[in-house]
């Protein structure tokens, strides 16, 4: 019988399985794997949901217009094997230059960028245990969206191998660091609705480029 945990179980409750037979068994799932162990998520609310959307349309828009790389939202796991974690960040990006660690069913190494968009229940795992997992496995930048507050933090890796936050200018403008030329205005989080991806294409400068 196979490791299965649900988000709310602290404890195993049977033998372990490998990242191989993880990926066979749980591809397409919202699940992780942790040193053996599996984590099955329940499904996310549609605030969450259509969160994930917005951005990722956003991001691919950029990326693809400036072929940056490629944007890849959850379900697709990030094996960091270092680490010995499988995790699944609700957005991740990885740069041209690193894209043959794409794989079928998953990313063969830690993602240039790394997005999760926190619930109630993954508030600690976020900020805490991913946070510190993703600094360790190399994870270049991360944001943290919570959407609650319609907050978001940003973090990116120094020469140190620490996460350092980076706060939006006086104009509320995030400039990131992996995205070359991309500025997320922290305002737009507040906005109800939140505003068009074509609207803010448009703001970016790339509609005339599509």
């Amino acid at each position: 019988m196979q490791q299965l945990m649900t988000a709310t179980q602290t404890k195993p409750t049977v033998e372990k399985i490998n990242y191989e037979q993880f990926l066979q068994q749980y591809m397409g799932y919202h699940a992780e794997w942790i040193n053996g162990e599996v984590i099955v998520f329940m499904a996310a609310s549609s605030k969450h949901q259509n969160l994930v959307m917005w951005l990722s349309a956003i991001l691919h828009i950029f990326v693809e217009t400036c072929s940056l790389g490629l944007i890849l939202p959850a379900p697709f796991n990030m094996k960091m094997a270092r680490i010995r974690r499988g995790r699944e960040p609700d957005i991740l990006f990885v740069t041209k230059a690193r894209q043959h660690l794409i794989q079928y069913a998953h990313l063969a190494g830690p993602a240039d960028l790394a997005i999760e968009i926190i619930s109630p229940e993954s508030a600690e795992r976020d900020r805490v245990t991913k946070f510190r997992e993703y600094e360790t496995a190399g994870v270049k930048e991360y944001w943290l969206i919570d959407p609650e507050t319609e907050d978001i933090e940003f973090y990116q890796l120094t020469a140190t191998g620490y996460y350092q936050r980076i706060f939006p200018n006086s104009n509320g403008v995030y400039h990131s660091a992996v995205l070359s030329g991309f500025g997320f205005d922290v305002n737009w989080l507040q906005q109800k609705p939140l505003p068009q991806v074509l609207s803010i294409a448009k703001t970016l400068g790339l509609l005339g480029e599509l």
